[in-house]
């Protein structure tokens, strides 16, 4: 019997050239002989036998060898055609056989349904359909593979289950969704596996899985075959705790961390531990020093080390620099349980140009924009997403919705928003393309934050999600429907770039600079801040934190204390990034361990103690946290004396009754000083940076100072006289 294939779809089955590769392989009614029948066909090169097993009557028919590079051909007579019923046997040259189910038989992993969301940017669990997944059909388990490349001639996955030729295993492509699927039967797990695209040019490049929940150690770049679905959380009770309260007013102090240098172990890949050691050190660490979540630079996986993972190519795979997935669910799950959230950095803004990864996925720029004035970064040499593109939409907003749901994540801080926002972000006139009306704002970029921020808080009551924008763009943290972005945080970069300037300046010149204080309290309540202190803060030439103050070793170590302390009484959030908790020396290294040994001085100890102490203190005073967004709690006592470098003001909680005063010094001098408070009695110091456990001079009031009733002052009907240490800050409470 003749071969029913036509000619040019037989070359580009042999060629691994087909689209269409259903059209000729797999199960297909035919006419022969004057009786209808089902054509099974087959390409498997490398075999050197095949039959059809019919699983409804036992009965083996053998496929005959059509192309001698592998092609087979069987039939199935009318009468005892079980279409979903067969398999087929191969024998390899040793003589050795496998029976598998026909790859081209197998239906649809994705619906109708599927597909239409998903070209209309609205698919959000997009994940679980797109990437591999184990799955089972007809009884037999093998993983659905599945990738959009709308303009690829051809797709094929490879991997160790094929030996990297890709020929046998040809992808469907799916119009006119643009996406390609096949099923391959007989693996499971653990298998490496990358897409051979065929680009509309001819050009064929290797391609890591965009969806890839799973990777290889850099620099290998192969994505792995892995189930999320299998590790026993525990954390029900953080999980219902996290959606009925209202995290915004709860004590927040986080502590940023890199984890392939926060500690170093000797037998690790680079001195990095796996997620589970770190989980246990760390979790152990915040505790003691009262942090109330971690946030993890970037963890998703990342070819080049030294980016820090802020030039991502999987998206949705937890780096194995660390361990594999179920050790980084270990991780948050151990948080958790431990009362502390996670918090992870999220980057939609860029993507690097590496081979294997998204930059010109199909041979056209599918997920950036063709031209570099609009799809790429000058600065970073990266990539920018096309935000406008309906699928582009829908990978992104879908990965950050897929940490919260397969991570049980608390928090993800947006990376880079201003670049984002501005067309005309770094750079010149005529480099950019306007908007539609004529603007520099990138109206859909602005459309996908808002719908990520919209979709997170929805699906996820109780998550964070902070915007790193440096900008003054307005309702950055206020609801969608009142025209603001959505966040839940934003990073006060304003107050961070002032407070240090100010902190540099030698205290004999700060009476000139005093409004550098002063001025984040006038737009301090316009948002909802965090003040970060971050890792941007000690690279790049700047230096530690330490060795940014101003002045000799003891005014070095009692400026920093001062800036800390006056940190956490400020309205906002906190974070502060490891290292600066016990003033490190070096400016940070990804490469390195941070400077632990350093915590053998006391002026380091000491430094370590107060952050920890200053945590207690916000968690233990509702006055500390309760309001930190709203002008009800916060008020000035003296905003003005720049002439002594001094600041006054209280912060108060829910309750009005319930308030601490907070008296700063920025001067090395002791300041003998009477503040106006609102009433008589007794006002106990509940903390003094200065403090001999801290390594100061121990300069202060304890263990409190009574009110003068009878002596207003600031306005205030009472007054207290203090002393405020030198280049200290101290806080009371009346009883």
């Amino acid at each position: 019997m003749q071969t029913l294939i036509p000619f040019n779809s037989l070359s580009n089955i042999i060629d691994g050239n087909a689209s269409d590769p259903r059209s000729v392989l797999g199960p297909h009614r035919v006419h022969v002989d004057g009786r209808d029948a089902l054509a099974v066909r087959g390409y498997f090169p490398g075999s050197e036998q095949a039959w059809l097993v019919d699983r409804s009557n036992e009965a083996i028919r053998p496929m005959r060898k059509i192309h001698p590079s592998g092609l087979y051909e069987g039939l199935i007579p009318q009468q005892e055609e079980r279409s979903s019923n067969y398999r087929i046997r191969l024998a390899n040259r040793n003589g050795n056989t496998i029976e598998m189910t026909d790859p081209y038989s197998v239906p649809s992993y994705l619906s109708d349904f599927d597909r239409y969301l998903f070209n209309a940017g609205q698919h959000w669990k997009i994940y679980e359909r797109l990437g591999s997944h184990i799955r089972t059909v007809d009884g037999q388990i093998g993983v659905n593979f599945a990738v959009w490349a709308p303009n690829a001639q051809s797709v094929q996955v490879v991997g160790d289950f094929n030996h990297w030729d890709g020929r046998s295993h040809a992808m469907q492509k799916q119009v006119p969704s643009g996406i390609w699927e096949l099923f391959v039967p007989n693996i499971g797990e653990g298998q490496k596996y990358k897409f051979r695209v065929r680009t509309e040019h001819g050009e064929v490049v290797d391609k890591t899985d965009p969806y890839g929940v799973a990777a290889e150690l850099p620099p290998r770049t192969a994505s792995i075959v892995c189930s999320l679905d299998k590790y026993e959380w525990s954390d029900t009770a953080w999980m219902e705790s996290r959606r009925n309260e209202n995290q915004l007013d709860k004590p927040m102090s986080v502590y940023e961390v890199h984890l392939g240098s926060w500690r170093k172990c000797e037998k690790g890949i680079h001195g990095w531990m796996n997620y589970r050691e770190i989980a246990h050190q760390l979790v152990h660490y915040c505790q003691e020093m009262g942090f109330t979540h971690v946030e993890l630079m970037p963890i998703s996986e990342h070819p080049f080390t030294g980016s820090w993972g802020y030039q991502t190519v999987g998206y949705f795979a937890a780096t194995s620099r660390y361990g594999s997935p179920e050790d980084f669910m270990y991780f948050v799950n151990y948080c958790h349980r431990n009362n502390i959230g996670v918090i992870i950095d999220w980057v939609p803004a860029h993507f690097p140009k590496d081979g294997h990864g998204l930059r010109r996925f199909d041979g056209s720029a599918l997920y950036e924009h063709e031209d570099p004035r609009q799809g790429e970064h000058p600065d970073w040499g990266t990539m920018i997403f096309n935000f406008g593109r309906n699928e582009v939409k829908n990978f992104l907003i879908s990965n950050a919705l897929f940490w919260l749901d397969k991570y049980h994540i608390d928090g993800l801080r947006v990376d880079a928003v201003a670049s984002m926002l501005y067309l005309d972000y770094s750079r010149k006139q005529g480099e950019w393309v306007p908007n539609q009306y004529g603007g520099r704002e990138n109206l859909e970029a602005i459309q996908l934050l808002r719908e990520f921020n919209v979709q997170s808080h929805t699906q996820y009551p109780g998550v964070l999600t902070i915007a790193e924008e440096s900008t003054a763009w307005p309702g950055v943290s206020r609801p969608t429907d009142s025209g603001g972005l959505g966040f839940s945080l934003k990073w006060n970069m304003g107050w961070m770039n002032d407070t240090l300037r100010y902190m540099r300046q030698d205290p004999v010149h700060r009476k000139f600079h005093h409004n550098e204080l002063t001025f984040s309290l006038i737009y301090a309540f316009t948002e909802n801040f965090t003040l970060p202190l971050s890792h941007d803060e000690v690279v790049h030439g700047k230096g530690a934190l330490i060795a940014q103050m101003a002045g000799d070793l003891w005014q070095k170590f009692a400026n920093l204390r001062l800036l800390y302390s006056y940190m956490w009484t400020h309205p906002g959030k906190k974070l502060l990034f490891m290292g600066s908790e016990f003033a490190q020396w070096h400016e940070w290294n990804y490469d390195a361990e941070i400077q632990w040994d350093l915590l053998q001085w006391d002026t380091h100890r000491g430094m370590q103690k107060m952050v920890g102490d200053l945590n207690q203190l916000i968690r233990r005073e509702p006055a500390l946290h309760e309001l930190d967004f709203t002008e009800d709690g916060f008020e000035w006592v003296d905003c003005m004396n720049g002439e002594e470098s001094v600041l006054g003001y209280t912060r108060k909680a829910k309750d009005p009754n319930d308030f601490v005063l907070v008296a700063c010094n920025f001067t090395p001098v002791v300041r003998d000083y009477r503040m106006g408070v609102p009433k008589g009695g007794y006002y106990r110091e509940i903390f003094n940076s200065d403090s001999a456990h801290y390594a100061g001079s121990n300069v202060g009031n304890y263990p409190g100072v009574h009110a003068d009733a009878h002596i207003p002052h600031h306005g205030r009907p009472a007054s207290i006289q203090l002393k405020i240490p030198p280049l200290g800050l101290v806080v009371f409470k009346p009883e």
